[in-house]
């Protein structure tokens, strides 16, 4: 069957509270002060724990938690070529997060462009199974809970079954090449890190240091990505995406520590935009349509929200039997 094309929704109304302004510096220099509070955070975990200070030991493990989610999306800033002025070092920040986190970074570049292009929809690799109707209810349970909760593991899980699969989307020879040289070059890292751990005696520090804060980021980085689109079965991208606008000033804060990725919409609809811009058209995120969502208040509300839906975890406008879901969703 043909795939019909869906005209764009018209765009929200001008709102004068929203006219757009130039970012503070701050707000475009978040990643490096993100970067830099985690260096803090980790020194003074070292601190504690050469002190044997669990008083202090757990609650900068979890602080430093935050801060590696923070930098995960820095991961995600490089995959679009926007961390860094010179791609040289936007590349070599995205390869170095990727070893950290498991991931090959051109693997995830590549598989984030189905992301974007297909937006829920079943050729869409982050957020597969739920943008298959084919695949059963349990199976689909179960992936939400790896994912949720095991979410340092399971996200290169998922997409090393993009890079193996029979018809991966990644075809380019070039592109194979190099994923695989960054998939030895993790385990050569990781081996070394383990390697240095034993020879030293250091387990406790690579365990605080870097496990247990670098699992919890991981189960951070999966919640957030299922408040962003997980049970929502949109044509379009506001009803396809669950997006935030703080009221509160510790919510405000916490979008500048996720560099402004609460604005997620406004990243769908302008995918060239750095983070520090996002903000400025927080008008857009305002619904056109009765089927698509209002901006949420906080991460609190938009996580009830994603709740009610886990029970039958979905995405995509082809569970509705929408004619062309397969193909594209509406950028608007």
């Amino acid at each position: 069957m043909e795939a019909t094309t869906q005209a764009p929704a018209p765009a929200p109304a001008e709102n004068p509270l929203f006219e757009p302004h130039e970012p503070h510096w701050v707000s475009r220099a978040a990643f490096p002060i993100m970067v830099g509070l985690l260096a803090l955070n980790l020194g003074a975990l070292f601190a504690a724990l050469y002190h044997n200070n669990y008083w202090l030991v757990v609650p900068l493990a979890l602080t430093a938690s935050h801060l590696m989610h923070g930098n995960l999306i820095g991961f995600h800033e490089a995959s679009h070529g926007m961390l860094r002025k010179s791609r040289f070092l936007n590349d070599l920040d995205g390869v170095f997060i990727g070893f950290l986190s498991f991931m090959s970074f051109t693997l995830y570049r590549a598989a984030h462009q189905t992301h974007h292009a297909h937006l829920g929809l079943q050729r869409d690799e982050e957020l597969w199974p739920f943008n298959d109707p084919q695949s059963p209810r349990w199976f689909r349970r179960l992936m939400a809970f790896t994912e949720l909760f095991f979410g340092l593991f399971h996200t290169p899980a998922m997409f090393l079954r993009t890079f193996w699969r029979k018809n991966s989307p990644i075809r380019s020879k070039k592109v194979r090449r190099r994923i695989w040289m960054e998939l030895f070059g993790i385990v050569a890292f990781h081996a070394a890190l383990l390697t240095t751990a034993a020879l030293t005696g250091g387990w406790k520090y690579w365990l605080w240091m870097y496990f247990i804060p670098g699992f919890i980021a991981g189960n951070l980085q999966s919640w957030r990505k299922y408040v962003e689109h997980v049970g929502l079965t949109g044509s379009t991208i506001r009803s396809a995406t669950r997006s935030i606008i703080a009221d509160t000033w510790t919510g405000k804060f916490m979008s500048f520590t996720l560099l402004h990725e609460p604005f997620h919409g406004v990243h769908h609809q302008r995918a060239g935009l750095p983070h520090a811009e996002l903000p400025i058209y927080q008008r857009d995120l305002y619904p056109t349509n009765d089927e698509e969502l209002e901006p949420f208040r906080s991460y609190s509300h938009a996580i009830g929200h994603l709740i009610t839906c886990l029970y039958d975890p979905k995405v995509g406008a082809q569970w509705r039997g929408v004619q062309g879901a397969k193909t594209a969703v509406a950028t608007r």
